[in-house]
């Protein structure tokens, strides 16, 4: 039977517990487009496969995206062979936590969307490095 997202029937996807942001609520969408997050659903979601945490709902600038191909992690450079369009500033991206944290030490560390931020971030980051980078009230 093909998968049936009615919530009936044999095809239905199992429930699953609602992921948590760092302020304790709901995590919310990080973006649709581009289509962000480790399992490239829109949110920051992560799981054990996550290896690089990729928790943290960050609004690109033009220096973070200097600063992470610096670092060796290009992300404004195209790679359609993988489906990446690049990024551009005011994207929002699910970063890798150990990232930001890497970027706030040097003083390049993007705004972050708290609400879309999950809460696994906060075993890199600390919440109140987040809130003083925050573009949404927390």
């Amino acid at each position: 039977m093909p998968f049936d997202d009615s919530g009936e029937g044999e095809g239905r996807r199992p429930e699953r517990a609602a992921s948590r942001n760092v302020l304790g609520g709901t995590l919310e969408t990080c973006s649709d487009r581009p289509l962000t997050g480790f399992f490239r659903n829109g949110c920051c979601d992560t799981g054990p496969a996550d290896l690089g945490s990729h928790t943290v709902c960050a609004v690109m600038t033009a220096e973070f995206l200097a600063f992470s191909r610096a670092a060796g992690n290009d992300l404004s450079t195209p790679r359609p062979e993988y489906g990446f369009a690049g990024l551009r500033p005011g994207d929002r991206w699910c970063l890798c936590a150990p990232r930001w944290a890497e970027a706030l030490a040097a003083g390049s560390a993007p705004r972050v969307v708290l609400q879309a931020t999950h809460v696994g971030a906060l075993r890199y980051c600390a919440l109140e490095d987040l809130r003083r980078h925050a573009v949404d009230p927390g």
